[in-house]
């Protein structure tokens, strides 16, 4: 008798151990995990400004905590996806880091319409950037919503060198808004940048009714909707008539 066919034979019949495991190891395998809770609500957030004042790398630092020294322009639209908890909501931010140059304006003002909170960022060593915010409220009159929270940043503080915009300046311009907030940051190095955005969510969500029916959530602009996998196809601006 061949000995190797022996030896099969009783590795198959006893199993290793395997056949025999212990019933908790048994019911463990056979638990379900528990789905994560699905987010109450999802809010857009768009981030608007000049070229080249730090709009993607706020965004970056934000939902992914990184930061890209030599980022390249935004073309058109780009988005990110965060989900943050705030008074006892789990909330999926999606937010929107749009193109400053003005040949893109077209496109981008289509996001204007769905945003419940509005950064606005100019960079503190660039005067032409602060200049620029007359224009980009211009865009936020005729696109946006009445109702979207507005937040002014003075971007680059790690640059406090080759500052030109004093503190002072920016304090005084959201001043003259009404409801507008003010702050300044450095994605750079990562100062203010959760604040920036966890208190704009804050300021949106205090305004809405602590208790929603399920009717009101399933009617409410903020509640879920698929996400898109990409940016979706944008329809051509409506001028609003005042």
């Amino acid at each position: 008798m061949d000995h190797r066919y022996d030896i099969a034979r009783r590795a198959a019949a006893g199993g290793g151990g395997s056949g025999n495991s212990s019933p908790a190891l048994g019911a463990q395998s056979r638990r379900r995990k528990v789905p994560p809770r699905p987010a109450d609500f999802k809010l857009q957030i768009i981030i608007i400004g000049a070229r080249g004042v730090g709009k993607t790398s706020l965004m970056e630092r934000f939902t992914d905590d990184t930061f890209c020294e030599s980022c390249k322009s935004t073309v058109g639209v780009d988005f990110k996806i965060k989900t943050v908890e705030l008074r006892g909501k789990k909330i999926r931010l999606q937010i929107w880091d749009t193109a400053g140059q003005e040949r893109f304006n077209s496109i981008t003002s289509a996001y204007y319409r769905g945003a419940k909170g509005i950064v606005i960022v100019y960079d503190i060593t660039k005067q032409e950037t602060f200049e620029d915010l007359a224009k980009w409220m211009k865009m936020i009159d005729k696109y946006a919503s009445e109702e979207a929270e507005l937040l002014l940043v003075g971007n680059k503080l790690d640059c406090e060198s080759d500052r030109v915009i004093s503190k002072q300046q920016g304090e005084r311009f959201a001043s003259r808004i009404s409801g507008m907030r003010f702050c300044e940051s450095s994605a750079k190095d990562n100062f203010n940048v959760d604040e920036i955005f966890l208190k704009l969510v804050d300021d949106i969500i205090s305004k809405m009714p602590l208790e929603m029916s399920n009717n009101e959530l399933s009617n409410s602009v903020l509640s879920l909707q698929p996400e898109p996998d990409v940016p979706p196809e944008l329809p051509p601006p409506r001028m609003r008539c005042c």
